[in-house]
Parts: structure tokens; sequence; C-alpha cells
């Protein structure tokens, strides 16, 4: 019964939009039918025309002016049916957040109707009281030209009380401090607090989320230009050719810091014969990569058959307690290829020995101590939607030092199939608050 009154109340309706909609189609029409009759007019006046060529130009004329006079016509009725089919669905919205659902149903059926995709084509900002969602709306690419610089539009809104600079102002009365009450230069060396020495930009972005107040605070150019400084040290004094210090630490090939690299290795190895030489068993091995940087130059690398989740925890700080892990410090190296590429040079962790006082009074042979190291060459380059998140490996050597006599001897392992890629993995607890400033 419901929906009988329902299309009893829309036909009405229905039979307005009709009629209205035949009125406009005659009335282009006519404006057509004048407007041949014009241009005919015209070319019968012309001198020197014979009437053969009359004819043609005014056939020409006439069929011209009837396609530019049909495809005006035709952009005229979808620019007033979309218009109309917007007017159809905001009032469909404001139905809907009034608790009318029949009505909104009723709306947003018509306004689909003339245009199936209107739903698209409108994009919505809640309104200042926060009640109507549907009262305004934006089209597409509608003041994007206001906003293109969103710190200079926020610098223009700061407002002065008692000549002093406000960045931002308490919403509600309190009889407590607030933070604005503080100078500038403290609020920077909050900032600077917050980025911290493991150069955690993504709470200093977070941060600024808060105000306007805080959001030029995290733009300040300053802190971009240290956070620059400890990645690159001095080859980065020059701006050019980005715009900030913001757009060079965003733009700029480096690595991450708020993660771990991983790659996994997986291989089939053949394995011994059984003793009744029946059958011969194979092994299929799989271990891990982890390699985690650090903006002040040192690094880690770690080989276990240990998964992610058990290991990642372990390489928070330098100090972990795993043996088999690997320290050094890396580098990076900007080629004329445009090409990023991460020299590291690492060496197993230096365990100090208790002396052994039990054979102190015999003879022992002489073992020949030696210093072993590993370089390792990286290419930066990124992948999928993320960047820098992938380290291809370039080369691989073990330099081996003796003490005795100063030599070195060199061995270099081949890149092959087993030298998987590494890639990003982010981990939240990494940017954890630091104990030092930037």
């Amino acid at each position: 019964m419901a929906e009988a009154e329902e299309d009893c109340h829309s036909d009405p309706l229905r039979a307005d939009e009709d009629d209205e909609e035949n009125e406009s189609l005659a009335e282009t029409d006519l404006q057509a039918q004048l407007q041949m009759f014009r241009a005919q007019w015209m070319f019968e006046l012309a001198p020197g025309v014979s009437s053969s060529n009359l004819e043609n130009r005014a056939c020409r004329a006439t069929r011209g002016s009837l396609q530019k006079t049909a495809a005006d016509t035709k952009g005229k009725q979808e620019q007033a049916k979309e218009e109309k089919a917007r007017e159809l669905f905001l009032k469909a919205v404001e139905e809907e957040q009034n608790g009318a659902l029949y009505e909104a149903i009723k709306f947003y059926r018509r306004a689909m109707q003339l245009v199936p995709d209107i739903e698209f084509k409108i994009t919505y900002t809640r309104s200042p009281d926060g009640d109507g969602v549907g009262n305004s709306y934006i089209e597409d690419n509608d003041d994007d030209s206001k906003m293109a610089d969103l710190l200079s539009y926020f610098q223009q809104q700061l407002t002065f009380q008692e000549s002093v600079l406000k960045l931002c102002q308490p919403e509600l009365e309190s009889s407590q401090t607030h933070v604005s009450v503080l100078p500038m230069e403290v609020l920077m060396y909050i900032f600077r607090w917050v980025v911290s020495s493991d150069l955690d930009l993504r709470s200093l972005e977070q941060l600024s989320l808060v105000c306007r107040g805080f959001y030029i605070c995290a733009r300040d150019p300053e802190i971009w230009r240290l956070a620059c400084l400890k990645v690159w040290g001095r080859s980065c004094i020059k701006l050019v050719p980005y715009t900030s210090w913001r757009e060079m630490f965003l733009e700029r090939p480096r690595v991450r810091f708020d993660g771990v690299y991983i790659s996994k290795t997986t291989y089939i190895r053949q394995g011994e014969q059984s003793l009744d030489g029946f059958y011969r068993a194979w092994h299929q091995v799989e271990y891990y990569r982890y390699i985690r940087f650090f903006p002040d130059g040192h690094v880690m690398m770690l080989t276990t058959p240990e998964e992610p989740q058990s290991i990642v925890p372990r390489l928070r700080t330098r100090n972990t307690r795993t043996d088999a892990i690997l320290l050094g410090h890396y580098r990076l190296s900007q080629d004329t290829d445009n090409q990023t590429k991460v020299f590291a040079v690492i060496t197993k962790k230096k365990e100090e020995k208790p002396l052994d006082y039990k054979y102190r009074y015999f003879r022992r042979v002489p073992v020949q101590e030696a210093d072993q190291s590993f370089h390792v060459g990286l290419q930066l380059c990124s992948s999928g939607h993320q960047r820098f998140n992938k380290l291809i490996w370039i080369h691989h050597s073990c330099h081996i030092t003796y003490k005795s006599t100063g030599e070195t001897a060199v061995s270099a392992f081949e890149i092959d199939k087993m030298y998987t890629p590494l890639f990003f993995a982010r981990v939240r607890s990494y940017t954890a608050f630091s104990e030092r400033p930037l």
C-alpha cells in the first residue's frame, strides 16, 4: 500500500517534469528553424552568387548549422539533466538526514534515472553546525587554487593577542596553563624531541594534525634541514633542485629507519643416501636475511632461519643480545646514472673471552688470529606504492685480515638466485620516543 501511495504521489510530479521537457524541446526546435532561415536569407542577399552555388552553399550552411545546433542542444540538455539530478540527489540527502527515508528513496531514484553516476560527481563537506551533511557540496577541482599552499593559508589565520603571536587557542576555558602560552622557541624544542635522534618524522606529521599552529611548527624548515643533514651529511648543503628541505627529505632516495629490510630465501638441497641405498632424501632449506639501518650511520645484519615475528623485536636497538648478528657502518652513494646505492662494511659482534687459568702453565700451540669483515653493496629502489622499500644485491665479499702478517684475503660471493631482494617492513615499535632530541 505504501508503494502504491508513493507511485500515486510521484505520477503528477513526473507528468509536470515531462511537460517541462517537451516545452523546452519545442522551443529549441523553433530556434533551430529560425537560425536556418536567417542563414539562407543571408546567402541569397550576397552579391555575385549564382543560383546553383547559392543552393549548394545554402545546403552546406544549413547542414553545418544543423549539426552545430544539434550539438549545442545536446550539450545543454545534458547539462540541464545533470543539474536537475544533482538537485534531486542533494534533496534526497537532506530528507535522509531529517529521517524521511521514503521521501529520500524517491528522490534518489529520480536522480539516478537522470544521471546513473550522479553519486560520484558530488563531493560533500560537513557543514559548520555538523547537522546537515548535504547542505553544501564541493565539485571536483573546486577551490584547489585557494588551498594549494596550505601553510600560507594557515599563517594568514594566526591571531595577535597582547602583541604576541598565538599559534593556537584553547577550545574550552580552563584554569590550567595552556600550551599556547609557551614561547615559540620552547614549542620548537618540543617538536625536535618528537622527531628525536631516530628521525621519527611520521610522529611529526601526526602531531601536525592537531591544529593549524602545530601544522605550522611541523613545517619549520630548520627541523627538516637537520633531518636532511643527519641522513646525507655534507652532500645536501645545496637545496637545488628541491624547493624545500621537507621536499628533499621526502623525494630524495634514502634508506628507511622505521622498520627492517627482510628477504626470504628457499631452495632444495639433496641429502645423503639411505643405508640400504633404496632412497635419497631431499631437504627444503628456508632462511631469512634482516638488515636494519640507523640514522647515525650504523647498520645491523642477521641471517637466520627464525621467522620475523621472533627476530624483528630484537633489532630495535643496537644493544641486542643476538650472537650471530653483524654490526657495521653504511654510506649512501649516488652515481651519474641517478641510481642510489648503499655500501656497508659489517663485522661480527666481538665478545670478550674469559681467561682460562687451567692451562696457563702448559705450552699451547699459537693460533693465528684474524679479523673477518663483510663488504656489502645494495641498490636502493622503489616497488609498488611505497618508496625506497627495496634493496637489490650488487656484491657481497668477505675480507680476512691476519694480525700477524697484516695480509688480507678477499673472497667474493657470486650473486645468484640465493641473494633475493630485500623488502621493507615497517615496525611501529621502532618509532618510539628517543632519549635525545634532533
